[in-house]
């Protein structure tokens, strides 16, 4: 369906990549990696004509619909939210709005004709289930139905972008331009969102941080480094050993010739005085001349290296939360919640979005008041604490920098010490003056974890901690995770994330807590996959609603 000739893409002397000749064929889902600022973005924009290429030519089939997910949700704040699903399928909105109106003026002037095609064209198009198909698309993607008419700035931001990710879904698209698809989403909808990429009969093209989505969906891993593209067909498992397999390859190629050469050259350097060995001589040094070196360019790929040490231990139990509820409004998000996490757990709290998780963290940090009960922290405990929007938690003067900002949180040390723990975060030479205003979401993620390397916390808080990080970094922050002697307290929707690290789930339902001592693994193997089926959490709130609506009728 998409073809790509020689492509490059240049920012004046950076090249992202060049060179690129690549297909992409309908029925392959191709899951796009690489680090933050390769050109994963870039990429997608070229394919869906928002950005032009430096080089090189991009072929799309004649006919081919293209969906592509923007986060414009401004123009539509005051729309309802049904209409904005199907406005993604423009020519078949287009067509039902203006037989509605031909409909509201038919006393006065009806166009018969028009009438027809339009109806020909809604059809066609199947116009008569869309709403219906929006709908079902809202529900799996978390909005329910109740919602539905409301307009869309009845919505918080995370689900005003899961409608504009309904919009591209309901358009029936041939091709699906994805960037961060899972971002915003809780583990019921990136489980629908994945069911429905898997029967997707088109071109999807997804860039995606989240380890399990790219593993659950992708059929191809194109990855981005080198100052190129390369194509890698199975899982995103599969990719990295095959990636690392065609690396050492080229490696141990390049060594073979390097010795090679070596060894010729030391044939030269031994016989070109001697006159029997002479021509021998002058034909390696011919031969030397025609073995070409390739020389590896360097990955773009660049690993923090996070290290979270524990100033002393905290006393054997560590947080107590008793009887706590919270509101907003008419909204109870918390009731009557207790619980106890003990020192050297690790507890990951998961639940759909909007139950109160992220509630919990800020009630326990001292950031919000509960409307009853209590959060305590035990003895001798410090806790560190990273919220969901790290840049509002760093604050800072619109012309502090990075480095003046780390340095205020630990007078006394060097220069040599403050910039060390920048770099170990990947903040290195002019980097250290970047203003802190200027921080992209994964950078002030990045800077908040060096913060808690130098205070050695011996309890980490953390509320979605992946959000806007690289592959690369995730990895490196379990890595660190795993080596942390304190306790661990975090919100996440990535199951990667919480397979790797959980010792304890406390998953927040609408019916109440379920609190599982054990790992991520364990507890689906208790519970089964149902809770997280998208079509069995469908069924029983569809269920649930039938049944409130017989009984009011009944009363």
């Amino acid at each position: 369906m998409i073809n790509l000739s020689n492509l490059a893409k240049h920012f004046g002397d950076q090249t992202l990549f060049e060179g690129v000749s690549l297909q992409f064929n309908a029925g392959e889902r191709y899951g796009i990696v690489g680090a933050n600022g390769s050109g994963k973005s870039t990429l997608l924009g070229i394919l869906s004509g928002d950005e032009s290429p430096s080089n090189g030519d991009t072929t799309v089939a004649k006919r081919v619909r293209v969906g592509v997910l923007r986060q414009d949700h401004y123009r539509y704040e005051n729309d309802r939210i049904l209409d904005v699903v199907m406005m993604g399928n423009s020519d078949l909105w287009q067509a039902m709005v203006e037989k509605e109106a031909i409909l509201a003026n038919a006393e006065q002037n009806f166009d018969g004709d028009r009438y027809a095609a339009l109806e020909d064209v809604i059809v066609q198009g199947d116009g008569y289930t869309l709403e219906a198909r929006a709908g079902e698309i809202l529900e799996g993607l978390g909005i329910p139905t109740e919602a539905h008419e409301g307009p869309l700035s009845t919505l918080s931001g995370g689900f005003k972008l899961r409608v504009l990710l309904a919009q591209v879904l309901a358009s029936r698209p041939d091709v699906l331009l994805l960037d961060e698809p899972t971002n915003h989403l809780d583990i019921l909808s990136i489980r629908w969102l994945e069911k429905f990429l898997v029967e997707f009969s088109g071109v999807a093209l997804m860039v995606s941080h989240d380890h399990r989505f790219l593993d659950n969906v992708a059929t191809v891993i194109v990855d981005v480094d080198y100052q190129t593209i390369k194509a890698y067909r199975g899982s995103y498992q599969h990719f990295t050993v095959a990636k690392q397999a065609d690396r050492d390859r080229r490696e141990k190629e390049i060594a073979k010739r390097e010795a090679r050469i070596a060894e010729q050259k030391a044939f030269v350097e031994r016989f070109r005085a001697k006159a029997t060995k002479a021509r021998q001589a002058q034909s390696k040094l011919k031969s030397i001349a025609r073995i070409e070196i390739e020389k590896l360019p360097v990955s773009s790929r660049r690993m923090p290296h996070f290290r979270f040490q524990q100033r002393r231990p905290s006393g054997r139990r560590v947080l107590e939360i008793e009887g706590l509820e919270k509101s907003y409004g008419d909204n109870r998000v918390l009731e009557g919640v207790s619980l106890t996490v003990m020192r050297g757990e690790r507890v990951a709290i998961i639940g759909p979005n909007g139950i109160g998780k992220s509630t919990l963290l800020k009630i326990a940090m001292g950031e919000i008041a509960p409307d009853a009960g209590r959060a305590t922290w035990g003895y001798e405990t410090h806790p560190g604490w990273l919220a969901q929007d790290q840049r509002a938690q760093i604050g800072g003067g619109p012309r502090q920098t990075l480095e003046s900002w780390l340095a205020n949180l630990c007078p006394g040390e060097s220069v040599g010490f403050v910039r060390g723990h920048l770099g170990a975060v990947l903040f290195s030479g002019d980097e250290v003056e970047k203003k802190l205003s200027a921080l992209s979401g994964g950078e002030a993620a990045r800077l908040i974890f060096a913060r808690q390397m130098i205070e050695k916390p011996n309890v980490l808080v953390l509320d979605e901690p992946t959000n806007h990080l690289d592959l690369e970094s995730i990895e490196a922050l379990v890595a660190a995770l795993r080596d942390y002697p304190g306790t661990l307290i975090f919100v996440s929707h990535d199951r990667w994330f919480v397979g790797q690290l959980a010792t304890r789930i406390i998953e927040i339902a609408p019916s109440g807590i379920n609190d599982f001592a054990g790992t991520y693994p364990e507890y689906l193997e208790r519970c089964g996959d149902d809770h997280l089926d998208a079509q069995v959490v469908l069924e029983k709130a569809r269920s649930a609603r039938r049944e409130a609506k017989r009984q009011e009728g009944a009363a």
